[in-house]
């Protein structure tokens, strides 16, 4: 499991205006966590939110300590995290990297990997990593049985035929 203390939200998309207003798109369109957020992080730096307003093309933030048009222009393309406990996970729910890390076992208790990344796109999919060789399941419910985040576990039931590839050999990194 990841157990960060930060997630990635979104990305400053453009700089706006001459005060130093940046565009934030956020990864869920309908996400309201910029309106409750006192700050953000980019690249590990803190900047509290001066001002926030949510429009058709996204979130309009001014940070606090950019106050020209150059500096926010600086900070396009940067990831943008907020603490985590700002995003109001109900009972169940869980984000998809807390599942990096999780055991993965077939409906029937037989051990089949774990899961070593997320992999997204038009159908997201676990990257499952088992003796050697790597599982992508597709995140469906017909797949993915339950998820039990705090006991690290995921029940699966894939569909017969997954393909299993062979994991390349690791280079050895030079410790010199």
């Amino acid at each position: 499991m990841s157990g960060r203390d930060r997630i990635e939200i979104g990305g400053v998309a453009r700089a706006h205006g001459i005060v130093g207003e940046v565009v934030i798109i956020t990864h869920d369109p309908d996400s309201k966590v910029l309106s409750d957020a006192e700050a953000v992080w980019l690249r590990d730096v803190r900047y509290g939110i001066a001002k926030a307003r949510h429009t058709q093309r996204g979130w309009l933030i001014l940070l606090e300590g950019i106050t020209t048009r150059n500096q926010a222009e600086a900070l396009r393309g940067q990831q943008v995290e907020v603490d985590r406990e700002l995003l109001d996970l109900k009972p169940g729910e869980y984000l998809l990297a807390d599942l990096i890390g999780c055991s993965v076992v077939l409906a029937d208790g037989r051990p089949w990997g774990t899961v070593a990344e997320i992999e997204l796109g038009y159908q997201d999919r676990l990257v499952i990593h088992d003796n050697g060789v790597e599982r992508l399941l597709p995140i469906l419910p017909q797949c993915v049985v339950s998820v039990d985040v705090a006991g690290g576990k995921i029940v699966v039931d894939p569909p017969e035929g997954i393909p299993e590839m062979p994991l390349a050999p690791r280079e050895p990194r030079d410790r010199g």
